[in-house]
């Protein structure tokens, strides 16, 4: 399940602003990852690396480097950064654990939101005007060096909905 969410996330980034978009990454990842092999495609070189500050609930600044094209979800992921419950679906938009608030200036140059984005935004604990799901943001250069504030608590909808089922 991780790679295939890796993947997902992945394609996601890669197909930004493309005609394809979100739905189709998921066709390729689907009919796609059987397929695809361990260091069989390599899309980024060592120099399109970006420093990305996390501020976490404890107020500590964790830095981490990502590689471009790569989501905020891949990064904390990867460098095994201590955000406690942080991307819970692993990026498949099920959950709003990665949520993220960005500074003002930064925020203006993210993507546009989408309505799956904002659906799952809607449930996240201490939402803010400049807030974005971790999985949904794909790292540019430009945001090299950029800070990001982890919200002091994370609201997982996949825990409503089982405790509702429960009842």
């Amino acid at each position: 399940m991780a790679a295939a969410a890796k993947l997902v996330g992945l394609s996601r980034c890669l197909l930004a602003g493309s005609r394809l978009g979100v739905p189709a990454a998921r066709t390729l990842m689907w009919k796609g990852s059987s397929r695809l092999g361990p260091g069989h495609i390599r899309w980024f070189s060592s120099e399109d690396k970006v420093t990305v500050n996390f501020i976490n609930r404890d107020g500590d600044t964790l830095v981490a480097e990502g590689k471009v094209g790569e989501s905020l979800l891949d990064v904390v992921l990867e460098k095994n950064l201590d955000i406690d419950g942080f991307g819970a679906c692993e990026g498949t938009l099920a959950c709003s654990t990665c949520h993220l608030i960005f500074e003002d200036q930064m925020f203006q140059q993210l993507e546009p939101i989408t309505d799956e984005e904002m659906d799952m935004l809607d449930l996240a604990y201490g939402l803010t005007d400049m807030s974005r799901l971790g999985c949904q943001i794909c790292l540019k250069k430009s945001m090299n060096g950029m800070t990001v504030k982890v919200p002091e608590s994370v609201s997982d909808v996949r825990q409503a909905v089982d405790m509702g089922k429960s009842s």
